[in-house]
Formats: structure tokens, sequence, C-alpha cells
């Protein structure tokens, strides 16, 4: 398991917990980011913060603060 925030460009993972308490992990929840979801790495910005990431079929663009709550596992 690793933070998402540490995952490489183009990789394929699956959410295995979401750690952290209150706001900031319903916030996460809320955007779709659950255990065993799938996430694709599409893109940082050029200083590597925020990044971009499709969950659900849908885009999304999360801070690396938040994306070290998120802990995944790589999928083949």
């Amino acid at each position: 398991m690793k933070e998402l925030s540490k995952v490489k460009v183009g990789k394929n993972v699956k959410v295995v917990k979401v750690v952290g308490e209150g706001a900031i992990k319903r916030r996460i929840m809320d955007m779709g980011i659950t255990k065993g979801t799938n996430i694709f790495i599409r893109k940082t910005a050029p200083l590597g913060d925020p990044m971009e990431i499709f969950v659900r079929g849908y885009e999304l663009t999360i801070r690396k603060a938040d994306a070290k709550i998120i802990l995944v596992e790589e999928c083949e």
C-alpha cells in the first residue's frame, strides 16, 4: 500500500482505505473515492500539485495534501 500522492502518472490503482477524520475524509468520500474504487492518474501540474485523476467516469483534480490520506495498491 502507498499514498495516492506518490503514484506516478499513467498508473491504475485501487483504493484500499481512506484514512483521516472528519470533514476532509467525508469530502474525499463524497467525491466518489471509496474503498475498492479504481483510479487512473492522468497528469500532474508542472510543480506536482495538484494532480488530475480519472475516477468513476469523471476527471477530478485533487491536492497532494488530500491525496496523502488515500491509501492505494497498484493494479495490473
